[in-house]
């Protein structure tokens, strides 16, 4: 369902009484403010670099975990993870390497 469906959805409930102005109010900001961050993700994404200061090979884990927010090990387990299951780990860590630039 769109934002803009939702937000029709909450203007029928608030006519009909089942929302005060307040809850309707506060509801709208909350529909809003979930759309903003999927604009900013492209933001991100073009952000990516590898650390230089937080690294073990390449430092693909370290700018992943300045980037997401997520601390470096989680990162690196879940690589090493994908690599015990498939390899697909390890491509993925080196296109990182190659293709995310450096800090």
């Amino acid at each position: 369902m769109s934002i803009a469906d939702e937000i029709t959805r909450l203007d029928e409930l608030h006519r009909r009484g089942a929302l005060t102005d307040d809850e309707f109010s506060r509801a709208k900001a909350r529909l809003i403010g979930v759309a903003a961050p999927a604009a900013d993700m492209g933001a991100a994404i073009n952000s990516l670099r590898r650390s230089r200061s937080d690294r073990w090979i390449a430092g693909v884990c370290g700018g992943l975990a300045q980037a997401s927010g997520l601390e470096s090990w989680v990162w690196r387990l879940g690589f090493a993870f994908f690599l015990l299951f498939g390899g697909a780990g390890l491509i993925i860590y080196i296109l990182m390497w190659i293709f995310v630039p450096s800090d």
